[in-house]
């Protein structure tokens, strides 16, 4: 592997854990020649990738996904693997790209979080050996909408692997992160949400647990 991506891996993950802004190095570092090569070209292809102006007044994933990595930033002290949080920030609608669809006249993205989850697990490979790291990004990637389809009473939601393979604390963190990386964010409407949320997998487990 390049020893240059190695370095701007190593360097991205730096920021991530210490800057109190970290979109301000990665928009600036997504205009450098080298995220246009694999894998990083996989975030840069958020910029092109547009979303509803209903849910998303920010515009593209990319946007989104610089306002997501600040909140996480803000709240991740609170995380027992903060690297592995922070990643899955940045990485966690990296599936937008190649899933995002006009249907009926609607931006969609169907599935996004269960293709994000496998292109994590692809881009994190490039860099690192750790597959107990990988497999929490992933996760966290994977599970990340399930905020939305827990207490909208989706029938998308697998709580019971969710459960199995992430913090129930992290993953509601994430998820409210998510929720609040929007331009015009109702910030108590989203904490309300957060504490449900987090209510529900708390409950969920509880009952697993008491099964056994």
């Amino acid at each position: 592997m390049d020893n240059n991506r190695q370095l701007l891996f190593d360097s991205i993950t730096e920021h991530l854990l210490m800057d109190e802004v970290p979109s301000q190095y990665l928009n600036q570092l997504s205009n450098e020649p080298v995220f246009k090569e694999y894998p990083f070209n996989l975030l840069l292809k958020l910029k092109q990738t547009e979303q509803s102006k209903k849910h998303h007044p920010e515009g593209n994933v990319w946007n989104h996904t610089m306002l997501v990595v600040d909140e996480a930033a803000k709240v991740r002290e609170q995380c027992s693997d903060k690297k592995a949080f922070m990643w899955a920030a940045l990485l966690h609608d990296i599936g937008k790209a190649s899933t995002t669809r006009i249907r009926k006249g609607r931006i969609t993205s169907y599935d996004h979080d269960k293709v994000g989850a496998d292109l994590t697990e692809k881009f994190l490979q490039v860099f690192i050996k750790d597959d107990d790291f990988i497999d929490t990004v992933r996760a966290l990637v994977r599970y990340h909408m399930h905020m939305l389809y827990i207490l909208k009473k989706l029938p998308f939601a697998d709580i019971k692997n969710l459960l199995k393979e992430v913090d129930i604390n992290e993953m509601a963190l994430l998820s409210l992160c998510d929720r609040l990386g929007r331009t015009g964010a109702d910030i108590a409407e989203e904490e309300a949400n957060y504490e449900r949320y987090l209510k529900e997998l708390e409950l969920a487990k509880s009952k697993i647990l008491q099964s056994n």
